[in-house]
C-alpha cells in the first residue's frame, strides 16, 4: 500500500486564482470520504503525479478526513483484481483505475459497481468503467513523430520502442505511425519491441535495436522512462547520431531537453494531475446521481522541445485547461 501526503507546494498551487478558476465547486450534496486508486507503476513519476492529483483534489473537496488508498498493479492483472476486491471490502466510494488489461479487468469492475462503487478509468480504458479520463494519446504520438520526421529532414530509418498493450500505448503508436506515413522518405524498421514503459526496458530494447539496425536516424519511445533508457543505451554504445522523441513531459525529460548534448529532443507533455482531478470531479458527479454529458474526456498534450522547454512550468500548468470531449 502506498500512501501520499499532501505537498505544501502543490497545495499553494491549488490555492492560486488560476487553479481555483479551473476547478468546479464541490457538489453540495455529495460527501466524499474514501477513494481507492490503482495505477500501473509507482516507479514512474507520471503515475505518482496521478495519485497526488487524486489526493489533492479529494482533500480539497472533502477535507483531511478523506481516506485515499493508492496501490500499483505493476501491469499485473491478477494483482490488480486483488486490489479492486480489497477496495470493495473496504467499501470505498470511488475507484480510479489505470487498467492492467482493458477487458480482463471487467469482472472486477463489475463487482465494484454491483457493490455501489463508482469506477473511473484514468490514463487507459477499462471495460465497464463509467467514464475514462485520459490524454489524447493519438495526438501525442502524432506530435512527437511529426517533429521527429521533420527533424531528420523527412528521410531516414526510424524505430519505435513500444510498451504494454494498453489503450494509451496502442493509440500513441498509431498516432506515431500515421505521422511517419506522411513522409515518403521515412522507413520504419521496427515497432514491436516492448520496453515495458520502463527505463530498464528502453535500455535493453535500444541496445538490441542498435545491433540489428546500425544505421538508425530516429527513435520514438512510448514514454519518457523508455526514452531515458534508450539514450543510456546509445551512450554506452558510443552512439550519438540519432534523435529520440517521446511522450510524458516528466521532470527528468525536461532536464534532458535543456541539455544541448542530449539525444532526447522532444516530448509530448501529458498533464497527469489534471487527469486525476477531472476523474475525482467526474466521480463526484456520479455520487450526486448526475448523468454524465461525456463518458470519455481527452486532455490535449503539448509538444515540448529545446525551443520552448524554458517556458514550461510543469505537469500542472501548461495545457491544464486544454480539454477535448469528443
Amino acid at each position: 500500500m502506498f500512501a501520499l501526503k499532501p505537498l505544501a507546494m502543490l497545495a499553494a498551487l491549488l490555492a492560486s486564482p488560476a487553479a481555483q478558476a479551473q476547478a468546479p465547486p464541490a457538489p453540495a450534496s455529495a460527501v466524499l470520504n474514501s477513494i481507492g486508486v490503482s495505477v500501473s507503476d509507482l516507479g514512474n513519476p507520471y503515475f505518482v503525479e496521478i495519485a497526488r492529483g487524486a489526493e489533492r483534489r479529494a482533500r480539497e473537496l472533502g477535507g483531511d478526513q478523506v481516506r485515499v488508498q493508492v496501490v500499483s498493479s505493476a501491469y499485473d492483472l491478477p494483482r490488480q483484481i486483488r486490489q479492486i476486491d480489497a477496495f470493495i471490502s473496504d467499501a470505498v466510494q470511488l475507484i480510479l483505475l489505470s487498467a492492467a488489461d482493458r477487458d480482463g479487468i471487467a469482472p472486477a469492475v463489475q463487482r465494484a459497481r454491483n457493490a455501489g462503487i463508482h469506477v473511473i478509468a484514468v490514463d487507459v480504458e477499462a471495460a465497464g468503467a463509467e467514464a475514462t479520463i485520459t490524454t489524447d494519446n493519438r495526438v501525442a504520438g502524432t506530435l512527437a513523430c511529426d517533429f521527429l520526421a521533420r527533424r531528420i529532414g523527412g528521410s531516414g530509418k526510424v524505430v519505435i520502442i513500444n510498451g504494454p498493450a494498453v489503450s494509451s500505448v496502442i493509440e500513441r503508436v498509431q498516432g506515431c505511425r500515421a505521422a511517419l506515413a506522411d513522409f515518403t522518405g521515412i522507413e520504419l524498421l521496427s515497432d514491436s519491441q516492448n520496453g515495458g514503459g520502463a527505463r530498464e526496458g528502453g535500455l535493453e530494447k535500444m541496445t538490441a535495436l542498435m545491433t540489428a539496425h546500425p544505421d538508425i536516424q530516429g527513435v520514438f519511445t512510448i514514454n519518457d522512462p523508455s526514452a531515458l533508457g534508450a539514450e543510456q543505451a546509445a551512450h554506452q554504445a558510443g552512439r550519438s547520431n540519432f534523435v529520440i522523441v517521446s511522450i510524458d513531459g516528466s521532470p527528468a525529460a525536461l532536464e534532458q531537453l535543456s541539455n544541448p548534448a542530449s539525444l532526447l529532443e522532444a516530448t509530448a507533455a501529458q498533464f497527469p494531475g489534471r487527469i486525476a482531478e477531472r476523474a475525482i470531479d467526474t466521480g463526484l458527479q456520479l455520487l450526486r446521481g448526475e448523468t454524465l454529458d461525456k463518458q470519455r474526456i481527452l486532455i490535449r498534450p503539448e509538444l515540448l522541445t529545446r525551443d520552448n522547454v524554458q517556458d514550461y512550468r510543469g505537469w500542472n500548468s501548461l495545457g491544464a485547461s486544454r480539454v477535448v470531449t469528443p
